[in-house]
């Protein structure tokens, strides 16, 4: 059964009603037509969703039918039953299902996390108490509103915010229509138009990839220097101006330079386990990450530096708690990577842009997008195409030759025109 350029409802031939309906776009779903009361065909036929074939197989499907049409033989109305219990239904009661039954499933842990927080904080609060179903998209705007008024008070714009905001309470409402806790088509998000942001992008230039590297030197071999608070009365004893160096962890070292050399994700190269990392063949097998199982190919140099890392437990960039029986892995990179940014000069780069600069190397090399999202594991071309602004070299050769046989052809410049 395949869809047509409308609705199709294809009809059992034992059960009266019962069948499945096809849309254009191809979702399938188990119906049951019926008419309430005493029936006949004085009475307008009512209509109610049972399930959909990827949750609900033919015979309970029909079997569902079979025990819905008894309830209306005994005076029920299920659609009307549904829809009464739809309309009482918060819009608190909805997010909260989808978090509980959708987001918590099939999704991962911190995305649960990032989507709770958002309806906690922003979601409920403004508009949680409405009933879902008579939510407009009046109300997602004043939400939209709300977020940005209580960002600014804390001197954030808060575009940002918002745009996740409705991102998640659009998800739950087209999760609610498919789950029959709102009318279906009722989303009224979709007719509010999102902020536009700017993403930052921040790319190391030559210059600072090479005080990047003096740094990091510095930290793995004499140390990082670091100032005494005057104010604090114990002052006195702290070591001489020449002696205040820390010198860091060798793991914590080869964890920046890793997210620089490969482009992964600060909690992929954090959470890498010695025994997804292949030194024959060169690659990095990561279980889980952002966008599922990922296949990080290695360099020489990334290479080199796990070669000579210590192992000291299960995880690679090992922290406090490496080789004892609860090992865990190391939590962030924060002291580090400031004092590191500080010697560097570096204040406005995350670790975040260690990724983007590795982009950005390969674009401007002329490697080609596709090579590109491949290394950085982009499941969509669209993700990697934010990055195209920057490969200029092919643009320029195709200009220089464009003009070159124009000049060639026009007899060469001539400089007394």
């Amino acid at each position: 059964m395949e869809p047509s350029d409308k609705s199709v409802i294809y009809f059992d031939e034992t059960v009266k009603g019962f069948g499945l309906k096809i849309t254009p776009s191809g979702a399938r779903s188990w119906v049951l037509e019926y008419r309430p009361g005493a029936g006949g065909r004085g009475v307008a036929k009512k209509r109610v969703k049972l399930g959909s074939p990827a949750t609900m197989s033919p015979e309970d499907a029909r079997e569902a039918a079979v025990r819905t049409l008894a309830r209306v033989t005994l005076g029920g109305d299920p659609a009307r039953a549904r829809s009464d219990e739809r309309a009482s239904l918060s819009l608190s009661d909805v997010v909260d299902s989808f978090l509980r039954d959708h987001v918590s499933s099939k999704r991962k842990p911190k995305t649960y996390e990032e989507y709770a927080m958002v309806a906690e904080k922003h979601i409920k609060p403004a508009i949680g108490s409405m009933r879902a179903s008579m939510v407009a998209p009046a109300d997602v705007a004043r939400l939209q509103s709300a977020v940005v008024r209580g960002k600014r008070r804390n001197g954030n714009e808060g575009k940002t915010i918002a745009n996740r905001s409705l991102a998640v309470l659009s998800a739950a409402f087209n999760w609610g229509q498919k789950a029959g806790l709102v009318p279906e088509g009722h989303n009224p998000v979709k007719a509010v138009e999102r902020f536009k942001e700017n993403k930052k992008e921040r790319f190391l230039t030559d210059a600072e990839l090479m005080a990047l590297g003096e740094a990091l030197h510095e930290a793995e071999t004499i140390g990082l220097s670091y100032e005494v608070d005057a104010t604090k009365t114990k002052v006195r004893n702290a070591p001489k101006a020449e002696n205040r160096r820390t010198v860091y962890s060798p793991h914590a070292i080869a964890a920046i330079r890793l997210l620089l050399l490969t482009g992964a994700r600060r909690r992929e190269i954090l959470d890498l386990r010695w025994k997804d990392v292949d030194l024959d063949r060169g690659v990095l097998f990561l279980p889980d990450s952002k966008t599922g199982k990922k296949t990080v190919v290695l360099s020489s140099a990334a290479i080199s530096i796990l070669e000579n890392l210590p192992r000291l437990g299960v995880y690679v960039i090992a922290g406090s708690t490496a080789g004892t029986k609860d090992e865990k892995p190391r939590s962030d990179l924060n002291k580090p990577w400031t004092a590191v940014l500080q010697r560097a000069a570096l204040s406005d780069v995350r670790l975040h842009d260690l990724r983007h600069s590795f982009a950005s190397v390969g674009v401007g090399g002329s490697l080609g997008l596709p090579i590109i999202g491949k290394l950085l594991g982009h499941t969509q071309a669209a993700t990697t195409a934010r990055y195209a602004h920057l490969d200029v070299d092919p643009l320029k050769k195709a200009a220089d030759t464009i003009a070159n046989k124009i000049t060639a052809a026009m007899g060469g410049t001539r400089s007394d025109a």
